[in-house]
Formats: C-alpha cells, sequence, structure tokens
C-alpha cells in the first residue's frame, strides 16, 4: 500500500512538472492541437496567441507559411518598375499575388533598401551593409539550388550567394540558424514585420501589431511549433506590415491596426511602401 500512495505521489509531482515547465516555456496558448489552417497545398495560415508586455497581455502572431516549391517568390520595387508607392493590397492587386510583406527598411531616398537589393538585372542598392547579417535569396540562378534561403553572412560569403540567386534582400538580422536569437538587448518596442524560414525550409511572413521589445519577440518565435531556424526584421512600427487573401481567407495589416477598406475595396489607412517581397501559385 505504502510503494502504491508513493508512486502515485511520484506521479503526481511529475504531472505537476511538467505543467509548469509548459506554462514557463511556451508564454503561449494555442487552441487547437493544429497549429496551421491549411489554405492550399503549401499554404498555412497561423494565428498564435502569446504573452505580451502591459497594457496589452495578449497579442496575435500572424504567421503564414509558404512552400517554395509550390509557391513562387517575387521582389517588387518601385526603382524597377517606375510607378508611386503602393499599400500591400495595392501591390498584390496590381502584380496578382496571394500575399505580400515588407521587403526591408528603406532610406531617405524612399526607394532604396537599407542592405543590398537586387532584382535578376536591377540593382536598388548594390552595397552590402556589414551590420546587417541576413540575406534572404530567392530565384535561383541554378534551377536545382534551394528556392528560398535566408544566409547568415557571417557564415556565407554574402559574393557568393549573390552569384546563386536572381532575387537577393538584405536586412538586420533577428535569428542566426539553427535557431539563435541574435537581437542586441534594447527596451525599445514596436509592431513587427519579419521574414523567416523553418526547418523544411518553408518562408515564414511573419507579422505582429502588438509592440513588443525583439528580444521578446525573438523568444516567442522560437518557442513557438512552427520549427523556426532562421529569421530577418523587414520593419517595425507604422510601415510594418502584411497582407493576404485568397480562398475566401484575408488578413490585412498595417503599423499597429487591421487594414480597413473602403466600399471599392481600397484600403484606406495602409502605408504606402516603395518595395516588398510577395508571392504567387507556381504555374
Amino acid at each position: 500500500m505504502h510503494r502504491e500512495y508513493a508512486r502515485a505521489a511520484t506521479l503526481i509531482r511529475t504531472v505537476v512538472k511538467i505543467v509548469i515547465l509548459f506554462h514557463i516555456l511556451a508564454g503561449i496558448s494555442c487552441e487547437k492541437l493544429n497549429f496551421w489552417q491549411r489554405i492550399d497545398d503549401g499554404l498555412f495560415l497561423g494565428e498564435f496567441k502569446i504573452n505580451a508586455p502591459l497594457p496589452f497581455n495578449e497579442a496575435i502572431m500572424t504567421i503564414l507559411k509558404v512552400d517554395p516549391t509550390v509557391h513562387q517568390f517575387h521582389l517588387l520595387t518601385i526603382s524597377e518598375h517606375g510607378h508611386e508607392p503602393l499599400t500591400l493590397p495595392e501591390w498584390c492587386e496590381r502584380y496578382h499575388l496571394i500575399g505580400a510583406i515588407n521587403a526591408g527598411m528603406y532610406q531617405e531616398d524612399y526607394k532604396s533598401n537599407v542592405g543590398f537589393m537586387k532584382n535578376y538585372t536591377h540593382m536598388n542598392n548594390s552595397h552590402v551593409n556589414s551590420s546587417h547579417h541576413s540575406l534572404a535569396a530567392f530565384n535561383p540562378v541554378d534551377a536545382s539550388d534551394t528556392p528560398f534561403f535566408i544566409f547568415d553572412i557571417d557564415e556565407y560569403a554574402a559574393d557568393s550567394v549573390i552569384h546563386r540567386y536572381h532575387s537577393i534582400v538584405q536586412n538586420l538580422r533577428l535569428i542566426k540558424s539553427p535557431g539563435e536569437n541574435r537581437w542586441s538587448e534594447s527596451t525599445k518596442r514596436w509592431c513587427e514585420a519579419a521574414l523567416g524560414q523553418d526547418k523544411d525550409g518553408n518562408a515564414l511572413f511573419i507579422y505582429c501589431r502588438t509592440p513588443m521589445n525583439m528580444i521578446d519577440f525573438i523568444d516567442t518565435l522560437l518557442q513557438l511549433p512552427i520549427d523556426i531556424v532562421a529569421a530577418m526584421h523587414v520593419e517595425g512600427g507604422l510601415p510594418a506590415a502584411l497582407h493576404f487573401s485568397y480562398h475566401g481567407v484575408t488578413k490585412s495589416f498595417s503599423g499597429t491596426a487591421e487594414t480597413r477598406f473602403d466600399a471599392e475595396g481600397h484600403a484606406v489607412n495602409a502605408t504606402r511602401l516603395p518595395n516588398v517581397i510577395g508571392f504567387s501559385r507556381k504555374n
């Protein structure tokens, strides 16, 4: 009898420890065991409840998981296409995109990316920024090469990556592969748009409209059940945006607000952006 009570007590203590550990590690509540909503082949939407700083308490992390073997990625810039900046819904409508996110922070000319940026023969910014350690690369020169990859340029020479891919965007690094938080300590908070990669090579279009400091934001990403291994900052604050509309599901954010549309379907509170990364289905 004493042994049975001892075994029961041990089991209870083990369960309590597991529950406590879950709450410590997570700071996250996912209401379903299936964290992803399947939109189509190779396309999934995840909306994750996460802990947030006061006065918010709770926030939603919105993530699109996009399989690059099923989808084509597009780097679109006003410097190449010669028109005025557009909102993300306008970029998607004009270029027939399923979804899009910021391509990166831009300079005072409202055209040039802060880091290196090229698309095929068009050069938006030819300077490799030594303080920006992430290169997002897609549209490989050799069709057998990895279709999408976020490179750490302290591990891979930037020139070698630039010659392997037609489309390159350089930005500040959030997560170094295979899952290391590389942001410097800071108390500043902002809503965040980020581009990530998971262990299977999928692209992750990430948006959180609740202002967070980047250390907490990155730690949260690493704790989520999304298998993220690398990520870059593509914008924060008012210009940060994400738009997606496909198969009757629409998610659209700009700054700290959900995008509003007028009766004609035009975004009325979205920021106009000079450079975006979008995706469409492959033919």
